[in-house]
């Protein structure tokens, strides 16, 4: 199948090409180290994508199926991930800075030290994540929900968590949280 790639601003062809999927064309462009910066890849199938490392800032990912897609080390800075399936997706030292994660399932995702400060996560499902040492600094989690999550370590400084649902959540050392190292 035929593979096109448009920078979400311009609509410029960024990338074209032949591929059994929109994921194996992916991989194989981050694989080859191809900057994916700006890419409209809204709606696609992505599930199960080995996207390491991928150079994804101010992408739009926005409706995708990104369920066990693995972005450890991965650049998504600025990028738009509204309403996406992440379920189980791997974001492990991943830069998230500023990045529109509302709406979206990040149930049994793992952001281990993952960077997500000013990150929208409003009316997210991060049931059962972890997000151990993950930076939070002014994220909004505005009516996220927040069971079973991992925040040990975590940073939450001016973290807006209004409506923010948290239970059964593990908080030992977290930054920013009254009584947290109980």
């Amino acid at each position: 199948m035929l593979v096109e790639i448009k920078n979400r601003y311009t609509r410029e062809i960024i990338l074209h090409g032949e591929a059994d999927s929109s994921a194996a064309f992916l991989e194989t462009a981050v694989a080859n180290g191809v900057e994916l910066a700006e890419a409209d890849l809204s709606g696609l199938n992505l599930s199960k994508a080995n996207l390491v490392g991928a150079r994804l800032g101010l992408a739009d990912l926005s409706k995708a199926n990104l369920s066990g897609c693995d972005f450890t080390g991965a650049w998504l800075a600025g990028a738009k991930i509204r309403s996406a399936d992440l379920h189980s997706a791997v974001f492990r030292k991943c830069n998230l800075s500023g990045a529109d994660l509302s709406d979206s399932n990040l149930s049994q995702a793992d952001l281990a030290w993952a960077r997500l400060t000013m990150c929208d996560l409003s009316e997210a499902n991060l049931s059962m994540a972890n997000l151990f040492g993950a930076n939070l600094t002014g994220a909004n989690l505005f009516e996220t929900i927040l069971t079973g999550v991992n925040l040990s370590g975590a940073k939450l400084d001016d973290a807006f968590m209004a409506g923010a649902h948290i239970q059964g959540a593990r908080l030992k050392w977290v930054q920013g949280l009254k009584n947290s190292n109980e």
